[in-house]
């Protein structure tokens, strides 16, 4: 399973999961997790996904200089 952290509120990660947008409790994250970071659940926990995180932002950065060049 994968999520988007979309934000924060209080003890818990709003992320993006299979579509939907679902509470996950801040303590369950690794440590350094961060609004807009790729999290992949295995072997009953989270993972960061730092090169796919980054892959993630580049592309969206490429796509949003392409928007306003035209």
């Amino acid at each position: 399973m994968r999520g988007i952290i979309d934000r924060f509120e209080g003890d818990y990660a709003v992320m993006e999961i299979a579509g939907r947008m679902q509470n996950v409790l801040r303590r369950e994250l690794p440590a350094g997790s961060r609004e807009g970071d790729l999290l992949v659940y295995e072997n009953g926990r989270w993972c960061r996904q730092i090169q796919t995180t980054e892959e993630l932002k580049k592309n969206i950065d490429k796509m949003a200089e392409k928007l306003w060049d035209d």
